[in-house]
């Protein structure tokens, strides 16, 4: 490839490239840990959108793979570039160019992570308010993957907080969807079908988000069940009560077990409750006015009591920082305890209880342990998978896929497909689906150099 940087170099200033044999083993990966790592032939950085153009225009013409990354946390290898490919990083391109605070939105370019936008949007008293566990995630990654997180419940995923998009298609054209308003009915909305597209149809460059106004005022509330289909059928009435709460959690008594024991945390709950609690349902709320966040902590800790919770607990500020980031970082205790895999399923919340019945029962059958944790408000559910021999947990795999999608769900909630869920999307999807979804990839990216292996075989 030695002669594909040379030309590239005449079309980029030289310190944007970098043979891939040269640049960090960071680069080779994400954080799935089922797919290897691969050492891409070039890596780029460009730092604008003509440098973008200018990237895609080359690889089109040549017929070279792209593969876009962001900041790398992503968990199903979709930023796993080829061996032969160009790797696009973001990092360069990290500027929030506005925050427009009259319009509560903010303009900000991909490589941003949501740190670094949290900070900004903090000063002007407003919030972004897409937080997939792990705040050194980029906006760009974000709005691939369609990422969601605890937050869902109350503000939704990635797609509804996007209001617009600058994107790069192959062939270097670049394109403008969407806007600094909240409603359209103009044509194909192309906003919503580059975000979760996982970069196989464009580039995005620059992005303009919804942000909410910053409550001043959180809560914690904590609360052990003596099974988790109480935890469930606890859920949608404190949805009806008009709450509204941000953070709707269930973990699972192994997962807490595990959580505590990892993280060292003491939540101040008594032997004989853990003893009982088979399950847990974590509520945070938020409230700009501290006595109306009061008022509403004291109804949603009766509520609980009436729908069965062994006790309520408000948990002090800094015990419900401490439980909320272990949480968020569940992933990295079940990699550090050795999964095999990490993956998630969405099912109608309603019917995660059926769901989990479904997740005990494969697991013995296929010897495996899983332990599982998730958004008990939006039915997204992840699982820590412990199964060694690739063959069995494949099969096991494509059986818990196939009861979510049973039970009115699909493959992922906001992990995305990338290669690691591929072969299942492919197997259980609407063959009918998957080939329109094909006809929209060659519409976009005729020549099929964006993330090729990416979604489809």
């Amino acid at each position: 490839m030695a002669e594909v940087i040379d030309r590239l170099g005449e079309v980029l200033p030289g310190d944007r490239l970098q043979a891939g044999a040269d640049a960090p083993e960071d680069y080779s990966h994400d954080e799935c840990l089922t797919v290897d790592a691969v050492v891409p032939a070039v890596v780029v950085r460009p730092e604008s959108t003509d440098e973008v153009a200018a990237v895609l225009r080359f690889a089109d013409a040549e017929r070279i793979p792209v593969t876009a990354r962001g900041s790398g946390t992503g968990l199903s290898g979709a930023a796993v570039p080829g061996a032969e490919g160009i790797l696009v990083s973001f990092e360069r391109m990290n500027h929030v160019l506005e925050i427009d605070a009259d319009n509560h939105v903010a303009v900000v370019q991909p490589g941003v992570q949501l740190d670094q936008l949290d900070e900004l949007t903090s000063a002007a008293g407003l919030s972004y308010t897409v937080y997939p566990g792990e705040y050194s995630a980029s906006i760009g990654g974000n709005i691939a993957t369609n990422a969601g997180g605890m937050r869902a419940v109350k503000y939704g995923v990635t797609r509804h907080q996007v209001l617009g998009l600058e994107a790069v298609l192959p062939g270097g054209e670049t394109i403008r969807s969407g806007g600094k308003f909240v409603k359209a009915s103009t044509g194909y909305d192309l906003n919503q079908l580059i975000i979760g597209s996982e970069g196989t149809l464009a580039l995005v460059t620059e992005a303009t988000l919804k942000l909410h106004p910053r409550a001043a005022h959180q809560t914690t509330v904590l609360a052990p069940f003596t099974t988790l289909e109480q935890v469930t059928d606890a859920v949608p009435r404190v949805i009806d009560s008009g709450l509204g709460p941000l953070i709707l959690e269930y973990i699972d008594l192994l997962t807490m077990s595990a959580t505590q024991s990892y993280c060292g945390l003491e939540l101040g709950i008594p032997q004989d409750v853990k003893d009982t609690a088979l399950a847990y349902l974590v509520v945070m709320m938020e409230n700009p006015v501290e006595d109306r966040l009061d008022e509403d902590t004291e109804r949603l800790a009766e509520l609980l009591a009436e729908l069965g919770a062994i006790d309520v607990y408000v948990l002090p500020p800094n015990s419900a920082h401490e439980l909320i980031e272990a949480r968020e970082k569940a992933f990295w205790m079940a990699k550090a305890n050795g999964a095999d895999d990490i993956i998630d399923i969405v099912v109608p919340r309603a019917q995660i209880p059926a769901f989990m019945d479904e997740v005990g029962g494969l697991a013995a059958q296929h010897a495996a342990w899983i332990a599982g944790c998730g958004h008990a408000g939006d039915g997204n559910v992840h699982l820590g998978v412990f199964c060694g021999d690739d063959e069995r947990r494949a099969a096991l795999l494509t059986s818990l896929f196939a009861a979510g999608m049973r039970l009115g769900g699909t493959i992922s909630g906001e992990h995305g497909v990338g290669v690691a869920k591929r072969r299942y999307f492919n197997e259980l999807e609407d063959p009918t689906k998957i080939a329109l979804m094909r006809r929209i990839k060659s519409a976009f990216d005729p020549n099929g150099i964006m993330n090729p292996g990416i979604l489809f075989e």
